[in-house]
């Protein structure tokens, strides 16, 4: 089933129905759903499809398998072309358009010394027929990214480049969409935008069965995933402490650092910034500080593997000797809402991000946190969603209750705002997904209805 990606897919059929000919680049993460996206692009593609999987061998092993995948796609007996330049130049005499797709392009790439492979396709796609249409596309986000930089071979040959990523709170629910509003938030905290990670997810069952047999078991599809895929493909790249140290926080350098007892010897700030170029983790600034390095916090990207090493990572011995059941109890249950709390605000942030986006709120000029310093009460700290519009500072204050809130606690709320020096306030907000029980002028109130009201894109 094919779900969300509407925009991506508009702007891939375009390409792919052009009457000119069309060099697609398309990366991200692993999972993500690019090669979902490129065979639901390739249903109403009118003429030959050939979609090649780019395997860890040889040149010479990648192109006899690519070899094989133009034979089968065309229905013709095994052909045998000794360069791209003449798999090409042959595709380029057939009358009707061609799609060739090169998926992981990287282990082509790779298959020879650095820029061989690159310098190839450059000549390809410089005398590429009007009539085919080439797709790149490859999971290892820091070596795709080499292909748009300048001094790549392929630098400006691309006529699309597509950067494809998890989906937001929003699309995630379309896996579930007979779930609560509750629930919804809940499912994204805990398992993220990946499209094969949300199939795994079994709805007739509760969240604490998906949880024991998708991530708490050993042999748990999601705990392998993460084991087996998205930590092997960065295990050289880093030391996984700093996964660890990171968890469901916001990490300092500085603490980070302390936390693996590390020499200032530059060694960790470039892990950092490799597992910041694989999108494992991402480096965040408050919006009224931009440019300050010691206001500057590192947080773990994606929700499942905040959630891993949050609660799983490291305790095989101890979910060995107590079982799923006791290890849910003891070691998760107790600190799951505050967990989702936190991803919570991430998804106000997301909303707010939409009705930017869309142009319903055409005067917000930033989103994100506020840091400020409390002399008087010896204190500072981060206001989590706060956006930075026209009028001014628009603070929201993510409530994840079971309830609606009180009237009574956004005035606290609000009077401990005021308590900060220096804070000028031109919006006070409040989400909260149980909704409120009253109504104001005063205050922004936002309930879990309108957070999931917004259409997808």
């Amino acid at each position: 089933m094919f779900v969300g990606r509407q925009k991506e897919l508009v702007e891939l059929r375009e390409a792919m129905h052009s009457d000119r000919k069309a060099a697609v680049l398309i990366y991200g993460k692993r999972r993500i759903g690019k090669s979902t996206l490129i065979s639901e692009t390739a249903r109403d593609f009118e003429g030959i499809v050939i979609e090649h999987m780019c395997v860890r061998s040889s040149f010479d092993g990648n192109l006899a398998l690519l070899n094989r995948d133009i034979s089968l796609a065309m229905g013709l007996p095994d052909m045998h072309f000794s360069n791209l330049e003449d798999i090409f130049s042959f595709l380029s005499t057939q009358k009707q358009p061609v799609l060739i797709v090169l998926d992981e392009y990287q282990y082509l790439k790779e298959s020879e010394k650095k820029g061989q492979v690159d310098s190839l396709m450059q000549n390809v796609i410089d005398h590429m027929a009007e009539n085919i249409k080439l797709v790149l596309c490859g999971s290892y986000i820091s070596v795709m990214k080499e292909l748009l930089e300048e001094e790549n071979p392929l630098f400006g040959r691309f006529t699309c480049v597509m950067h494809i990523e998890e989906f937001d709170y929003l699309d995630a629910s379309l896996f579930y969409p007979d779930a609560t509003t509750r629930d919804k938030i809940i499912y994204y905290a805990i398992f993220g935008g990946s499209p094969y990670v949300l199939s795994t997810i079994d709805t007739s069952v509760s969240l604490e069965q998906n949880i024991k047999k998708l991530l708490i078991r050993s042999t748990g599809i999601l705990r392998i995933y993460i084991e087996n895929v998205m930590l092997q493909e960065i295990g050289k790249a880093y030391d996984v402490r700093i996964l660890e140290v990171i968890g469901n926080g916001k990490k300092k350098y500085s603490d980070i650092q302390s936390s693996l007892s590390r020499d200032n010897n530059g060694l960790l700030s470039k892990q950092l910034k490799n597992l910041s170029e694989m999108e494992t983790i991402e480096k965040i600034f408050p919006i009224n500080r931009p440019d300050d390095k010691k206001k500057s916090f590192y947080v773990i990207r994606d929700n499942l593997m905040r959630f891993y090493f949050t609660f799983v990572f490291g305790n095989d011995g101890v979910i060995a000797r107590i079982g799923e059941d006791a290890f849910y109890r003891q070691f998760i249950a107790g600190g799951l809402l505050e967990f989702v709390s936190r991803r919570f605000e991430d998804v106000a942030l997301q909303y707010f991000g939409r009705l930017a986006r869309s142009g319903q709120r055409t005067d917000i000029l930033d989103i994100g946190s506020f840091w400020y310093d409390d002399p008087v009460h010896k204190k500072n700290g981060e206001f989590d969603c706060v956006l930075r519009s026209e009028a001014g500072y628009e603070f929201y204050e993510c409530k994840f209750y079971k309830n609606p809130m009180t009237e009574q606690e956004c005035i606290k709320e609000e009077k401990q705002l005021e308590e900060i020096p220096g804070v000028a306030v031109a919006v006070t907000g409040f989400v909260c997904p149980a909704g409120f029980d009253f109504s104001s002028d005063r205050y922004r109130l936002i309930n879990g209805d309108e957070l999931f009201a917004m259409t997808n894109d």
